[in-house]
């Protein structure tokens, strides 16, 4: 970061304008780069760890029972953590200080030129699968959860002769999370392009945006804290306290890495551990790192309406409110991979008219909301887990 802060300043300040605008076109190759990396791995993490998820907790009135109340936990969940992103960008108003006179106009309006209008038959088409191999190559997310539910449950459902291919995938998904592992490495190359990208158009002025924005996103995850805490302590009492201990290892992981992933071997140990029954532990962790990112959905929010603030775009209540449903319905499946979730605000923004481009202005502190972010996904899985085995009775005491 301090390496693209000096380079792009040098840049901006030495260069003629349209050598600048050439090297902030190619340097920000860089960031391109690392984010299809992530896009990537996207699709086989999910498909590994949902199916192995499913097919290990066996009978099939157990994953419907257990399914149900955890999918009532996550998109419970969901729409909390969406609507304090929301009113909290809102009040703050963090991309109003942001002065976009020389966007790309141009690149814009051909942009919006494509974007198609949301609508039923849009929806269902976007949620159910034509094809599994078509949903893969072209990273749909969600259509890929919707398969490897059914995967998991025909996996299931035929018991032991269905154990190879469910080995197969488990050490498949551990091969990916390895991969993981050395994309990540790469995340110092791609902020670096984004920043000096930025720095070289901008100028030092754009750290005023990042310094207000950082501080709001730092409350919003404040007040989410607040409320996943409070609700522990009104499920588990006591307990609630000893259940941060036991995950704080993987929370200090998770902030170092900025991988919720990353940690997701150590927590299902440390929630077993807790007392959570494990076959509980094997559907429900991984099936939440698809639909249980608090910590990102409340960004996304957050994100989308800044980036429509800096642009001088207004969205009436209406429209926030079809964002929302939007953003808790197309970001199902990010499977907690580091910054996916600008994966989903770059479409939501897409979506909904709004320049794509801006998406670039918030990767470089992108990495400082994603420390935060992942620690909150941990926190959110956890407690959810843990919720679900209690009402499962499968809660053991300390």
């Amino acid at each position: 970061m301090v390496i693209g802060i000096i380079t792009g300043y040098t840049v901006h300040q030495t260069a003629s304008p349209e050598w600048i605008k050439g090297f902030a076109t190619h340097i920000k190759l860089l960031s391109t780069i690392f984010i299809r990396l992530v896009q990537m791995i996207i699709a086989p993490l999910v498909f590994s760890t949902l199916v192995v998820g499913i097919a290990k907790l066996g009978d099939l009135k157990s994953v419907g029972r257990v399914g149900g109340k955890a999918i009532v936990w996550f998109f419970t969940a969901s729409l909390a953590s969406l609507l304090i992103g929301m009113m909290l960008v809102n009040f703050f108003q963090p991309g109003a200080s942001i002065d976009l006179s020389q966007a790309d106009t141009e690149g814009v309006k051909e942009l919006m030129s494509k974007t198609s209008s949301f609508s039923i038959q849009h929806f269902v088409e976007h949620i159910f699968p034509r094809s599994i191999i078509e949903a893969m190559a072209s990273n749909e997310i969600l259509q890929i959860v919707i398969f490897s539910i059914f995967f998991g449950i025909a996996a299931a459902s035929i018991g032991a002769y269905a154990k190879p291919v469910v080995h197969a995938l488990e050490v498949a998904s551990h091969v990916i999370l390895k991969m993981v592992h050395y994309v990540m490495l790469l995340a110092p190359v791609g902020v670096f392009g984004a920043l000096a990208a930025v720095v070289a158009v901008k100028g030092l002025g754009i750290f005023q945006f990042y310094l207000t924005y950082f501080l709001y996103f730092l409350i919003g995850i404040f007040c989410l804290w607040v409320l996943l805490i409070g609700i522990g302590f009104l499920l588990l009492g006591k307990r609630m306290k000893e259940l941060l201990s036991s995950i704080s290892g993987p929370l200090l992981v998770a902030f170092s890495t900025t991988s919720s992933e990353a940690v997701f071997p150590k927590l299902t140990e440390e929630l077993e551990r807790f007392g959570c029954k494990d076959k509980i532990v094997a559907f429900v962790l991984p099936l939440g790192y698809s639909f249980n990112l608090d910590g990102s959905m409340m960004y996304m929010t957050f994100a989308s309406m800044a980036i429509a603030q800096a642009y001088g775009i207004h969205l009436d209540l209406g429209t926030q409110l079809t964002m929302l449903l939007v953003l808790m319905l197309t970001s199902k499946g990010i499977a907690g991979v580091p910054r996916a979730s600008l994966v989903v605000v770059l479409a939501t923004c897409a979506m909904f008219g709004i320049p794509p481009e801006g998406v670039a202005l918030i990767l470089p502190i992108d990495h400082f909301c994603d420390m935060f972010r992942s620690m909150t996904n941990v926190v959110g899985n956890a407690l959810a887990t843990s919720a679900v085995s209690k009402w499962e009775g499968a809660l053991k005491s300390s």
